[in-house]
Parts: C-alpha cells; sequence; structure tokens
C-alpha cells in the first residue's frame, strides 16, 4: 500500500512526525518502506551538482568500473553501485542528494520514533535504486532496515523432492524494496509504502538485528567478480585491436592519462622509468608533427629511387595518424642503464630499455581499449626522430617509439580469429 500525503522533506524534518500524519494505518507485523531520499533530506544530506564529483570521490572507496564519466563504486557504506549513490533525481535543481549518513542507523531512529509515537510494532527498510550487473532495468533494494530479517537462509533445507538446499539464501529485504516499489514510484510523489500480511519477516524483541549492512557485499574471498575473473582479465588483453578509423568525437583527456598511469606500471631495468609520453591534444600541434614527418618520410623514399605511385602507397599507410581525433608519442629514455665496453653488452643492455618501452606501450594500449577507445600503434616516429624531436621540442635523449592514433572506432573491428598459442611455444 502506498502512503499518499507526506509533503515535501527539507531538512531537519521530523520524518516519523510526518509519516504518522499521513496516517498510514500501520499495525504490529507490518513492513514500512521508506525511500532513502525523504531521509536524505530530513538530513540534511544535500549538495550542490557542481560537488557533484567531490562528493562521489568523498563517499567512494573502491573503484569498480569507469565508463567515460559514469563510475560503478563501492561506498563507504559498502554497496557498490553507481557514483557511489549521489543522485540528481527527486531534488531541487542545482542540488545532488547523498545517502543517508548511516542507513541502518537512520532506520532504528525511524522505528523506534514510530513505535513511540504510534504503539506500534513494525520493521522499517529503507530503499534506493539500483542497477544489475547482467539485467537490464532498474529495481529498488534495502539499503537500511531495522527490525527486519534481511536474509531467509534455507541452506540445509530440503526441497518438495527431498533435494537439501546448500546455497539458497534469500534477499527478503531487497524483495520487500522491490515490491514496495510498484506502488511508489520514481515519479508518483509517493515516497513510502506499506507491506502487510508477512509478520515471520518482522524480529520480535530481543532478537539480533544486522540491518541492511548484511546485504551489501559479499566477503571479498568469495567474491567472484570482485576484480574480475581470468577470463575478463585475459578479455582486456584481446580486447586490444589495431583501429584505423576514427570518428569525429572529441577524446577525454582524463581517459587518456588513466591509460597512461596504467602504461607506466610495465617491468622496466634498475628500478628505472623509461617511459615518456607526449600527448597531441591540438590539432595545430597533430598537424605540424605529421606534416613534417610526412615530408621527411618521402624524401627517404625518393631517394630510395621508388617510384611516384609507390611513394603515394607508402606514405598512406601513416592515414590512420592522420585520422584520429588524439596522438600519444611514446618515447623511451635510458636514464640508469648501464654502461659497458663491449658491443655485446651495450646492445643487450638497450634492448632491456627497448623492452621495457614495448611493455609500457601495450599496457597504454590495452588501458585505452579499456576506456573504450580505439588505438593504433604506427611505428612512423621511429624513423624520423630527429625530426620529432625538433618539432615537439623534445630533450635529445628521448627517442620517439612510434605514435599511437587514439579516438572512437567508426565502425566495430571485425572478430579476432582464435590464435593457437602451441605454434609459439618451444618446452624444453
Amino acid at each position: 500500500m502506498g502512503v499518499t500525503g507526506i509533503p515535501e522533506v527539507r531538512p531537519g524534518d521530523d520524518l516519523a512526525a510526518l509519516i504518522a500524519a499521513a496516517e498510514p494505518g500501520l499495525a504490529d507485523g507490518d513492513v514500512l518502506l521508506v525511500t532513502s531520499k525523504i531521509v536524505s533530506k530530513a538530513e540534511g544530506r544535500i549538495r550542490l551538482a557542481a560537488d557533484r564529483e567531490a562528493a562521489i570521490d568523498s563517499e567512494m572507496v573502491r573503484l569498480v568500473a569507469r565508463r567515460g564519466t559514469l563510475r560503478i563504486v563501492e561506498n563507504r557504506h559498502g554497496m557498490v553501485m553507481a557514483a557511489a549513490g549521489v543522485d540528481a533525481s527527486n531534488t531541487a535543481d542545482g542540488t545532488v542528494l547523498l545517502l543517508p549518513e548511516d542507513p541502518d542507523a537512520s532506520a532504528r531512529r525511524l522505528r523506534a520514533a514510530l513505535r513511540e509515537t504510534l504503539g506500534v510494532d513494525i520493521a522499517v527498510v529503507l530503499t534506493d535504486t539500483f542497477g544489475r550487473p547482467w539485467r537490464n532495468g532498474l529495481t529498488d533494494v534495502a539499503i537500511g532496515a531495522a527490525g527486519l530479517r534481511v536474509l531467509n537462509d534455507l541452506r540445509g533445507v530440503t526441497d518438495s523432492h527431498g533435494n537439501e538446499l546448500n546455497v539458497t539464501v534469500v534477499a527478503t529485504a531487497d524483495e520487500l524494496a522491490g515490491a514496495a516499489d510498484l506502488v511508489k514510484g520514481k515519479a508518483s510523489g509517493v515516497p513510502v509504502a506499506v507491506v502487510r500480511g508477512l509478520p515471520q519477516v518482522v524480529l520480535a524483541a530481543g532478537e539480533e538485528d544486522p540491518g541492511a549492512r548484511a546485504l551489501a557485499r559479499r566477503d571479498p574471498a568469495s567474491d567472484m567478480f570482485r576484480l574480475g575473473t581470468s577470463e575478463a582479465l585475459r578479455q582486456a588483453v584481446t580486447m586490444r585491436r589495431t583501429v584505423r578509423e576514427f570518428t569525429d568525437d572529441r577524446v577525454d583527456p582524463g581517459a587518456v592519462r588513466r591509460a597512461v598511469a596504467a602504461a607506466v606500471t610495465a617491468p622496466a631495468p634498475h628500478h628505472t622509468t623509461p617511459w615518456r609520453f607526449v600527448l597531441l591534444e591540438s590539432e595545430r600541434a597533430r598537424l605540424e608533427l605529421l606534416d613534417a614527418m610526412r615530408e621527411a618520410w618521402e624524401t627517404d623514399l625518393e631517394r630510395d629511387g621508388l617510384s611516384p605511385e609507390r611513394v603515394a602507397r607508402r606514405l598512406r599507410r601513416g592515414d590512420p595518424l592522420r585520422r584520429a581525433p588524439y596522438l600519444v608519442v611514446p618515447c623511451l629514455v635510458t636514464d640508469g642503464s648501464h654502461s659497458y665496453p663491449d658491443e655485446r653488452r651495450a646492445t643487450a643492455e638497450r634492448e632491456m630499455f627497448v623492452v621495457s618501452a614495448g611493455a609500457a606501450v601495450q599496457n597504454l594500449l590495452v588501458a585505452l581499449a579499456g576506456e573504450r577507445l580505439g588505438s593504433a600503434w604506427v611505428s612512423s616516429t621511429m624513423f624520423c626522430r630527429d625530426v620529432v624531436r625538433k618539432v615537439l621540442d623534445l630533450p635529445e635523449d628521448w627517442d620517439p617509439m612510434g605514435a599511437v592514433a587514439v579516438g572512437r572506432p567508426s565502425v566495430t573491428p571485425a572478430q579476432r580469429a582464435e590464435r593457437s598459442a602451441e605454434a609459439f611455444i618451444t618446452v624444453r
């Protein structure tokens, strides 16, 4: 049953008094389900919309996933949800709402106040809207509870066929929250509902009350999806595809910087940091570099005696760099390398640093794929390093190691055929 007649809630309002005044007809054994937003308003958990990202940061303890500006995070209540629960709906324009400071404590206070005001023994559930992994659509779930058996543990019970249940633990509080949302709704202005007829889910006096925090998260040791399965980690690598056609969409510089942060976790010799990344974010900088490189490349090809047609065909290999809205030039520096008097060891020493640079570039490409950005590594800067250093005003000891075109793919890359590793393995 939806409870109507509750006015707009403001900071400092007595929520129990407002609900009691709406005459919900509460009886012993009822479950009162309250949209968390009105609790947040009463508790003054209101912030300016301009401070939304800072509010998410303050509520977040772990980043789980990011898609552009959308962040799925674990908040300090232990819930994994979009934007840590910071929400701009059902609040005044220009403001956002944070979740209640302590949802279980809020539910306990509301339950106690209604018992004192109305003389009823009920359970109270605070609800909020969640998306769910692997399923479309939103539903309400319990984020705070008092006086309720939030979980119904059926492990050890036998079913109608005599089979013992081994893993079935029903999220009763979430089922109640979802049912109540059918009569509350997101746009109806009915923030409270009553469920009647399930007195068995209401805790008796003296019973332990775990609150909704018992629902909030699995123990990390048993959470198969906390960091992704090994299959997902392999998928992260194979997601990286060479993309040569891009849309005109702007590339988020923050996404590239996050990818660079992943790149610089590459292994490196002698505890050095032999990577630098030049980010070409302006069209002027990109064209100035590409024009100078093209001129140098064309001169080399003509000196090689290639026909004009072959020269033009070779030059077209650099077109992905021109079509990309963003370029990254990874560079190798060999600060901290060891000096050897013989060519054999000196060559091996440099090769160690080159391998490290390659690992950093691979990290960059994989991380860009994780940001839903396409990329193409093109080696051309390695063939005209002096030109690149001059145009980009780089130190003489920075060696450009190709260039990475970055952008939104204009077409989905073709499916990669599976390649057996056996052809590339030698066992001794």
